[in-house]
């Protein structure tokens, strides 16, 4: 369906020349929020991936068979991305209604209680099956944070920037998984070495949750310490919030939404194949030790902290579509290669294997953000990005730790896992194909309306409602 509304234009007596650039204070503070606190909230939700793999089968779902402990570990590990769409749903719609800020805000304190009381919840052992429901429900809190999260964090740093290098700033919230990874594998791992096995499955890696309570509250002093971004500041001035976004997203942006959604499939498979799926196979199948295994992802996600935005900046200088789409295919081509030349006592390999794995993920994780924004009009965005990102994440990453696991266990073979990962990345070259180039004369129309400073609630020339 065709756009009802016309382009915003600058207001009467505004200039058409490129809008004045951010003071760069005001724009590192955004790059610093969006990473700091998309980093926190996924430290807390790696912090639960890396336990499903190896203490909650034996801590919440204790049974005689090895296999079905970690296959209901890893559905709670789904849990968290089926709640998703719940949190893009809620908060992507009120992001573009009360803007992004307040959204970010909020959703940083439902991951943080969500993790804290999963720290101190007892175990099967304890109180019986009231613990694993209890630990679902909570694993679906932190699920709504991280769906409603996402599309703000990445809002907050790209509307800040220049749009001509939005595939760098934008990947300021991308960073985030891998560093939060780093900091919970390597907090599991120090765990691991200072206590005994039997320590580290009582009380050990209760600790690793308990710590985010002061990991949030920094964040929480980040982010309220800034302010909303210009574009959404130029949009709620001149009253063009939309009273139904995610109803004008379904009729009006449909095609822009299935492209995001489908661009999304292969980095999230790749990255739970690397980061979750690794750790089992690692230790069950090829009869590595923890540590080994936690170690190859920390070095792992340190190399992504750097290749992610260096990723999003060559994406502003060549075609962001054509470097996203080289990353999908070296993806499914090195899994492969992975899974062939691994092998048991080799950890130098694991470790080489995995940092190549997350590195093609890392040339589709730098510009997915700028991508997926560019999709939307800037008054859709935070709705539009938000679903995107969540219902990608229900066909994505969801399921694709439970699907390694049972094809593993059904072919006792790892082809199948490979194949499973080549489908994915040609999912995300179709929606690649789907989507469009970066326009930046939408940011530059809404940057000089609000250097316009037109008078308030007048809504010259800035289009009606939708």
């Amino acid at each position: 369906m065709e756009d009802t509304v016309s382009k915003p234009q600058p207001a009467k007596g505004a200039t058409s020349h490129p809008p004045q650039p951010i003071h760069p204070k005001g724009l590192y503070k955004a790059f610093a929020a969006s990473l700091t606190g998309t980093a926190l909230e996924w430290y807390d939700f790696a912090v639960y991936s890396a336990a499903a793999a190896v203490v909650f089968p034996i801590v919440f779902f204790p049974a005689s068979d090895p296999l079905t402990g970690t296959i209901l570990a890893f559905s709670t590990y789904a849990v968290g991305y089926v709640s998703r769409p719940v949190g893009g749903i809620i908060f992507g719609r009120l992001g573009d209604r009360i803007g992004r800020k307040k959204v970010l805000v909020i959703t940083l304190m439902i991951i943080g209680v969500a993790t804290v009381l999963i720290g101190v919840l007892p175990s099967y052992g304890s109180i019986g099956v009231a613990a694993p429901i209890i630990l679902v429900l909570l694993r679906f809190a932190q699920g709504v944070g991280v769906g409603g999260e996402w599309g703000g964090a990445v809002l907050l740093s790209s509307e800040y920037g220049d749009p001509r290098r939005r595939g760098f700033w934008a990947s300021a919230a991308q960073v985030g998984p891998p560093a939060g990874n780093l900091l919970a594998n390597g907090a599991l791992a120090v765990l691991t070495l200072a206590l005994t096995e039997e320590q580290f499955l009582s009380f050990g890696w209760r600790l690793a949750f308990l710590v985010s309570a002061l990991l949030v509250g920094f964040g929480l002093w980040i982010r309220l310490k800034l302010e909303d971004t210009p574009i959404f500041k130029a949009i709620e001035a001149h009253g063009e919030q939309p009273q139904a976004p995610i109803r004008e997203v379904f009729s009006q942006e449909l095609r822009p939404l299935i492209a995001a959604i489908l661009c999304r499939v292969g980095p999230d498979v790749l990255y739970a194949l690397f980061t979750v799926f690794t750790l089992t196979y690692g230790i069950q199948a090829l009869g590595y030790e923890r540590n080994q295994v936690l170690t190859a992802v920390l070095i792992g996600s340190a190399f992504q902290l750097f290749l992610i935005p260096f990723a999003g900046a060559v994406s502003d200088r060549f075609n962001r579509r054509a470097v996203y789409g080289v990353g999908a295919v070296v993806g499914a081509v090195w899994t492969f290669v992975f899974f062939g030349i691994l092998g048991g006592d080799n950890q130098p390999m694991l470790i080489i294997g995995i940092v190549l794995g997350l590195a093609a993920h890392s040339f589709m994780y730098g510009p997915q953000a700028a991508f997926i924004v560019e999709q939307f009009s800037p008054r859709l965005r935070s709705t539009g990005s938000s679903l995107a990102y969540t219902f990608a994440g229900v066909i994505g990453g969801a399921i694709a730790p439970l699907l390694f696991t049972v094809l593993l266990a059904q072919f006792n073979s790892w082809v199948p896992v490979a194949i499973y990962v080549g489908v994915a990345a040609a999912v995300t070259v179709l929606g690649l194909a789907l989507g469009r180039d970066n326009n930046t004369v939408e940011d530059q129309d809404y940057r000089l309306l609000m250097e316009s400073s037109p008078r308030e609630g007048s809504g010259a020339g800035v289009g009606g409602a939708r």
